[in-house]
């Protein structure tokens, strides 16, 4: 008969006391850790699905964005959700200016259509053949979104996001608002040094003036090292700017000492080529694009955007030896009741 000595009993009780303690251990661990992994999830998820360039959504991406890109790997993108996207709405608007523009129709061949939701991809796949859903959950993106409600500012911000994973994919953008209206190609009138570019709302005439008025609705950037640690300063800098949407956020930001720090050129682009409502582009011999900022509500926009198509038409059925000189925006008409335009 085996001996069991009083040391191996202590032994024994020892090591049971030690497994045990290391199960609740790690049932405690799991009890806390798992619960606090969705709360971050439920906190600081923009409820959509990641994009990573080696996942699934990435490969998908990445073979829309090759089927699009101009030779340097430059692609021309917009977003837009069922409202936008409903016959009748800006996107028809949208691609019409591409049509009529001075040499733009082109460029509709290195246009990515970005969907939020599925009935705008499917009227995207009627329309245009380089569509790409960014897949959601839980929330709906499919309604207008009004300026600085809750949905606006998560698409805003989900959009910088999206927009620094393109860059991580090593493809150059000009990112346009659908409610951006192309008349030329904008391509000749940007700066060949810098990496990136910004309408503004309000442009005081020196480019590199970081107190210049941006505005996010059109970008060129250039995909290196430097904009995209740019692009994940911007986005993370949401956290220190609660309830401020991209726009304000780079207000900011633009003078923070990282900018210089990553050695980021940036450029403002002048109004006389990229206007708006805000501050109108006023020769049309020069201009590129408008856009229909200093605008609330979708109808509004519609409304003077329709007709700003109109006179550009009106504009280029001018004969070389008649004056056209004298042609003009006759807009904004009911956008002109939002904001105080110049």
């Amino acid at each position: 008969m085996e001996v069991i000595t009083s040391e191996a009993k202590t032994a024994s009780y020892d090591t049971t006391l030690l497994r045990r303690i290391v199960k609740i251990t790690v049932f405690t661990a799991a009890f806390v850790v798992v619960p606090c992994f969705f709360f971050y999830n439920s906190a600081f998820s923009f409820q959509f699905l990641p994009i990573s360039a080696k996942g699934k959504e990435g490969y998908k991406l990445d073979k829309i964005l090759k089927n699009a890109a101009m030779g340097d790997k430059t692609v021309i993108l917009t977003t837009v959700n069922e409202a936008w996207a409903a016959n009748n709405s800006l996107l028809d608007l949208f691609l019409e200016s591409f049509r009529i523009g001075n040499n733009t129709q082109r460029l509709l061949n290195h246009l990515v259509i970005i969907t939020l939701d599925p009935k705008a991809y499917a009227r995207c796949t009627t329309l245009h053949p380089h569509c790409y859903a960014l897949k959601t959950k839980e929330m709906d993106f499919s309604k207008e979104a009004f300026f600085m409600s809750h949905d606006y500012l998560e698409m805003m911000w989900r959009r910088i996001d999206f927009l620094r994973s393109v860059l991580k994919m090593r493809y150059n953008f000009i990112f346009t608002d659908a409610d951006i209206m192309w008349f030329r190609d904008p391509f000749q009138r940007f700066d060949s040094k810098a990496d990136f570019q910004i309408a503004c709302d309000y442009f005081n005439g020196n480019s590199s003036d970081v107190n210049n008025s941006p505005n996010g609705g059109f970008t060129y950037v250039k995909s290196n090292d430097r904009t995209i640690k740019f692009y994940k300063f911007w986005y993370s800098s949401r956290v220190n700017y609660p309830g401020n949407h991209d726009q304000d956020v780079l207000n900011k930001i633009k003078h923070d000492p990282f900018i210089t720090k990553i050695g980021l050129k940036m450029r403002f682009l002048d109004t006389a080529y990229f206007g708006g409502f805000c501050q109108r582009s006023k020769d049309l011999n020069l201009v590129c694009t408008m856009h229909a900022n200093c605008c609330v509500g979708l109808g509004n926009k519609i409304h003077d955007l329709g007709i700003m198509l109109h006179d550009w038409r009106k504009f280029t059925s001018f004969t070389p030896n008649t004056n056209s000189t004298s042609s003009s925006w006759t807009v904004p008409q009911n956008c002109r009741c939002n904001f105080l335009t110049l």
